[in-house]
């Protein structure tokens, strides 16, 4: 390794406490390289990055989510270090980053593929590009009005539904958004899609799991108030009703540093979802 990028969540850190112990860390355990700072992902995705050996995140998930589409087009390998909340994406907690440094530099570490979605949202006057590691939402404002919502699979007619919306999610997402819509839990090195329906009015309509080589379309049928298509819970945009939302696996994957100890991804999950519903333990107290 002869360059590594850091990209530090300023909310988390505005001191810059943890970000210069972190960096100190580096040269003490690596020695002599090059690291580039970035700020809230800001500069990341220019060119004269792409030949960073890796980016370490420190901030939480949504770091992680911000840097992944900010790099989807180096495809460069990422350490996420939790100084957030849940931190179910990253690989080690700050406390434990002297550990994973020196797993870093002796090499003890492999790197994990997420494929990502890319949607494409476009009518006869426009056509806008995302992409997303963990999901692709529609869904309502704030009134309370209906939205039909028409999926299509590969050009051909699935289904129809009224709901407060959708949501398009990779393995990844599997535990975000579209677990808390009822959606299942996805293994998240498989190459799979689900459709999951937000709140439907109908109790029949449930998630699709499709194979990621799938296409989905969405129309919406019927809109009363205003629709917002979010990417990852970050980046939004209101949708019209002329809109076509196109939904398909990106060519561009995450690639996600994991280190060769016992941590695996089963034991993160147990410790991740115990740890949200201890956040409700005392409020029945």
């Amino acid at each position: 390794m002869k360059n590594i990028g850091v990209n530090i969540n300023d909310s988390k850190d505005p001191s810059s406490k943890i970000l210069n112990f972190i960096m100190d860390s580096i040269y003490n355990i690596i020695g002599k390289i090059n690291i580039k700072v970035f700020r809230n992902c800001e500069g990341l995705d220019k060119d004269e990055n792409s030949k960073l050996d890796l980016v370490i995140s420190l901030g939480g998930d949504g770091t992680i989510l911000r840097t992944a589409r900010k790099l989807v087009k180096y495809q460069i390998p990422i350490l996420g270090v939790n100084i957030g909340n849940l931190g179910f994406l990253t690989e080690v907690e700050s406390s434990e980053i002297i550990n994973a440094l020196i797993y870093l530099n002796n090499g003890d570490f492999y790197v994990e593929n997420r494929m990502m979605l890319q949607c494409i949202v476009q009518n006869k006057n426009k056509k806008n590009e995302f992409d997303a590691l963990n999901d692709v939402v529609l869904s309502k404002g704030t009134l309370a009005r209906i939205v039909k919502y028409s999926i299509f699979i590969d050009e051909i007619f699935y289904t129809t539904f009224i709901s407060d919306g959708v949501i398009v999610s990779t393995p990844t997402g599997s535990t975000a958004y579209a677990l808390s819509a009822g959606g299942p839990i996805i293994y998240p090195t498989l190459d799979l899609i689900s459709v999951t329906p937000i709140c439907p009015h109908s109790l029949e309509t449930r998630t699709i799991v499709l194979d990621s080589k799938s296409k989905i379309k969405i129309k919406i049928n019927k809109k009363y108030e205003s629709v917002y298509l979010t990417v990852d819970g970050q980046e939004s945009i209101e949708i019209d009703d002329e809109d076509e939302i196109i939904v398909t696996s990106s060519t561009s994957i995450c690639r996600l540093i994991k280190l060769n100890n016992n941590n695996n991804y089963f034991s993160v999950l147990r410790k991740k979802m115990a740890s949200r519903n201890k956040d409700c333990e005392g409020e029945l107290k």
